[in-house]
């Protein structure tokens, strides 16, 4: 396993983590991402850890709390030799504040959080998306606080437009409080728009990547090709629902170059598009789903070798989109 460090912080992590939005299934959403239970956790883990993949990315709403639960029982008695983050900000019920980056809210689901994964501390904690309705040094004093207390290592923010990333990190600056040392966003082979102002200004400021989603919502399994029909599985039962669309010339174009690919490396599509993705400036992590052992060892193969540069170049070309303004203007 290659680790890198996470942001600029001394942190250093796996390059893949084990996603566990598949944990639980108990609500009408997440059951189209899977089912897995306590057993099929703990087997999963114990495959993640021999490989050196010791990073478990959880939330408070996978499941409403059962993928932390689960992940916490999983991980009972060897909590030391793991990495853990999660996350809040999404409903977590039907009450006015339970949703949002208020500090009491904030508060409250660090503390549940906490208790259902059976833990003293959380190694990183995100705030899940940007709520327009808090101050945002109300938001970053809550996490501060969480720092200064133990019961967070780090913090992080997910799915934050540049703008409001640089305006955390200003705010951090300004007051000194702890500031988010990774971003995590979507970005894909065939989901490229973190390129056009995040990564620009990540490198900047020295945060780092983890990437959700690498697979373009299960688009880039190898399962999807030109002229044949939709499998069985999470697609085809609706599960992309609130995920990017993506245009079919691009998918098929792109597939028809990974196929290519693998015909070439022995590597399968999704190997590809990982270590495609570990080509690319400020990745330090990528976030990785498996409903099963098999499916966990074919993405921890996408590590341990690199695509040519000119490989690279090939993707590059076949996903490559024209930005929106005003990144088609100026200086090049």
């Amino acid at each position: 396993m290659e680790y890198r460090f996470l942001g600029k912080s001394g942190l250093r992590v796996p390059v893949l983590s084990l996603g566990t939005a598949t944990f639980g299934g108990t609500t009408e959403f997440f059951k189209r991402w899977g089912q897995t239970d306590v057993r099929e956790a703990s087997r999963l883990i114990d495959v993640s850890l021999e490989h050196g993949l010791n990073f478990f990315d959880t939330a408070n709403v996978y499941s409403q709390g059962a993928s932390e639960e689960i992940l916490g029982a999983a991980l009972k008695g060897r909590r030391h030799q793991a990495i853990i983050s999660t996350k809040a900000t999404f409903s977590m019920g039907d009450g006015p504040n339970d949703a949002g980056a208020s500090r009491y809210h904030i508060l409250r689901e660090a503390d549940a959080s906490l208790k259902r994964l059976g833990t003293d501390f959380i190694d990183l904690y995100f705030i899940h998306g940007f709520d327009p309705h808090t101050p945002v040094e109300e938001t970053l004093r809550a996490l501060d606080d969480l720092v200064r207390s133990g019961k967070v290592r780090y913090i992080g923010c997910s799915n934050f437009a540049a703008w409001q990333l640089m305006k955390a990190l200003s705010v951090s600056e300004k007051h000194h409080l702890h500031a988010y040392s990774v971003y995590q966003g979507y970005y894909s082979i065939i989901g490229r728009d973190y390129e056009w102002e995040l990564q620009p200004l990540a490198e900047d400021q020295g945060i780092g990547l983890m990437v959700w989603s690498p697979l373009g919502w299960g688009r880039l399994t190898g399962k999807i090709r030109r002229g044949q029909p939709l499998p069985e599985g999470r697609i085809k039962s609706g599960g992309t629902a609130g995920g990017p669309g993506v245009d079919d010339a691009l998918l098929y174009d792109t597939t028809d170059v990974l196929e290519a690919l693998a015909d070439e490396t022995g590597k399968s599509i999704p190997q590809l598009a990982l270590n495609w993705l570990l080509q690319k400036k400020t990745v330090c992590n990528i976030v990785v789903g498996a409903r099963n052992e098999e499916q966990l060892l074919e993405n921890l193969g996408a590590v341990g070798w690199n695509l040519t540069g000119e490989q690279v170049a090939r993707i590059d070309a076949v996903s490559a989109q024209k930005p929106m303004y005003p990144h088609w203007v100026g200086m090049r």
